[in-house]
């Protein structure tokens, strides 16, 4: 037990105490009742005033690396928009298969978890689903197909790199792995899954796809370059872009973090996106930029950390690792197949940053029992794969599902919880049973 405990409210165990709120808050959170970062605040709040946590552990607690690369990441994402690219690679990809609905429905998902892996999900959905239904409409073909495809697409492309999916940033900040390591250990796994989903879909709805020669002419009449808005903002975001995934290859060799490498990236896209332009037009520019900046997300984050903060200093992540590790018989193989199932199931039915961010300490007091921090590799790899995979299984399993879902109903598009789990959990369960392959031969 620690020291920070001995303050907790009229003398209660500290331990149930934390674990009490840990649970009531995450309950709220499943239950969408009240929006997820308020519950995340208020929960922190109750580790602080309860005296679980002192206001200087609760601070120490949130990984600001994490929070600075997440922020840094959303500037670059929301200027990089303005110039209209993204549109553009979409209605690229469709002439290039002939606006063959069936090569649609493969491209896209291709060009979305490509996409995903270099911005985070949800960003990703949100610049490529308005496009993919403007195509349907025009090929006046079912547009849910497409859809779902892309909500896979995007959990999966997301998995391969440090920055493509919440819960590897997560891990990628608070363990100290680089990006080339998630480049080199989950890559490879990744492109094979990929390979899997589009014939999977293609199996499913492609085979059955169809449109007249009249309708895909009027998509192959799109122009393209008529998409590209500013190009000079174009060639300025594709520098910066570039520039920030070198230093994120070279961030050990260069001695930063993550964070650091968002943030200034963030900053000198601002600063080419301004120059020239007067104090007044900044200012609104500026403003426009930091409006479009998800703080939900971040303010969720935020009082995250804190509440794991306090069931770590608790005691609860010791003894939970305790138990896995007595339910496993300490054997190390067992283990990481534990934790990439148990993060794939779990990850379907709840969301996966909350998860993640309780299953880092956790696995972190693991060390001890396997010769320390290094021995540990394997097992955050098994947690990433699981959570961000896993994520797919339902609706409610990432943040990108319930966005494409809310999408389409707005364009009136039905999208069933059951209708999409039907389908989705099986492929979910597929992709898995790949990761656990790959790992036994790469890792065990």
């Amino acid at each position: 037990m620690h020291a920070a405990a001995s303050g907790v409210l009229l003398g209660l165990n500290p331990l149930w105490l934390a674990t009490v709120v840990m649970i009531v808050t995450y309950g709220v959170i499943i239950s969408e009742r009240l929006n997820r970062s308020i519950i995340a605040l208020l929960g922190a709040m109750l580790m602080v005033m309860f005296g679980l946590l002192t206001q200087e552990q609760a601070v120490s607690g949130v990984d600001f690396n994490t929070i600075g690369l997440l922020v840094g990441m959303m500037v670059i994402v929301s200027i990089t928009r303005k110039s209209g690219v993204f549109e553009y690679l979409a209605i690229w990809s469709a002439k290039l298969v002939k606006a063959n609905p069936a090569g649609i429905l493969a491209m896209l998902a291709v060009v979305t978890a490509v996409v995903s892996a270099l911005l985070d999900n949800v960003t990703t959905v949100l610049l490529v689903v308005p496009v993919t239904l403007v195509i349907t409409e025009a090929l006046k073909v079912n547009p849910y197909p497409f859809l779902f495809s892309q909500i896979l697409a995007s959990n999966i492309g997301g998995t391969a790199t440090l920055i493509g999916d919440p819960p590897n940033i997560l891990i990628g900040g608070q363990v100290g792995l680089s990006f080339n390591d998630f480049v080199i250990h989950l890559s490879p796994v990744i492109a094979v899954i990929l390979v899997v989903h589009v014939i999977s879909i293609h199996l499913i709805w492609g085979r059955s796809m169809a449109s007249t020669a009249e309708l895909r002419a009027r998509v192959m009449a799109f122009d393209e370059s008529e998409a590209i808005t500013d190009s000079r903002l174009l060639k300025r975001a594709s520098l910066v872009l570039a520039l920030v995934i070198v230093a994120f290859v070279m961030a050990r060799s260069l001695g930063l973090e993550s964070g650091t490498i968002g943030m200034a990236g963030a900053a000198l896209l601002l600063m080419l996106d301004n120059l020239g332009k007067s104090a007044e037009h900044q200012s609104e520019n500026v403003v426009k930029v930091y409006n479009e900046i998800e703080w939900i997300t971040i303010f969720f984050f935020v009082g995250l950390f804190i509440v794991i903060a306090g069931v770590e200093h608790a005691g609860l992540l010791r003894l939970l690792a305790d138990q896995l590790l007595a339910a496993t018989g300490g054997d190390f193989k067992v283990t990481g197949y534990s934790i990439l199932w148990s993060s794939a199931f779990l990850s379907a039915i709840v969301d996966n940053i909350p998860f993640v961010a309780t299953m880092i300490p956790l696995i972190k007091s693991m060390a001890p029992a396997f010769g320390g921090a290094d021995a540990l590799m394997p097992l955050w790899w098994c947690l990433s794969l699981g959570a961000c995979l896993g994520g797919n299984g339902t609706l409610i399993g990432a943040s990108a599902n319930l966005t494409v879902a809310g999408i389409a109903e707005r364009n009136g598009i039905p999208f069933r919880f059951m209708t999409y789990t039907r389908i989705a959990f099986p492929l979910m369960l597929i992709h898995v049973a790949i990761c656990n392959v790959y790992v036994w031969w790469r890792y065990f």
